[in-house]
């Protein structure tokens, strides 16, 4: 049950575990007779989530699988949704500013646009239809 000792470029030294000696540990983890920091003080093993990564690769139980880093991949339904959103608040937006420019001109003619073009489009479809 020895462990191997490399030395990476930074000098600083990195153990290298047998299977055997991982298979070992997590038997006596699962036992429940240590827990995971009193198993890492007595076999000198160092890392936050080293045993836990022995535990899921030979363990017998369930063990939940790390987080993902990073940002979660956007759902496409989603963001058809963000879009079709940002350009519903675009076109509030643009006929809040016709419906001022209509009551503005309004204002300054004294009459109903609206009412003039829709006549002058009433007059138009009838002389095609004709």
């Amino acid at each position: 049950m020895a462990q191997l000792t490399i030395r990476l470029k930074s000098g600083i030294p990195t153990p290298h575990y047998s299977e055997a000696f991982k298979k070992q540990v997590v038997l006596e983890y699962e036992k429940g007779a240590f827990s995971k920091n009193q198993i890492q003080t007595k076999y000198g093993i160092k890392g936050k989530s080293r045993l836990l990564d022995w535990c899921r690769k030979y363990g017998r139980f369930a063990y939940n699988e790390p987080a993902t880093n990073g940002r979660p991949m956007k759902d496409p339904q989603k963001q058809r949704i963000k879009e079709l959103e940002k350009k519903l608040k675009a076109a509030e937006l643009k006929l809040k500013v016709y419906d001022k420019l209509i009551e503005v001109t309004n204002r300054e003619l004294d009459a109903d646009i609206v009412k003039k073009i829709e006549a002058r489009l009433s007059e138009n479809w009838q002389q095609k239809k004709d």
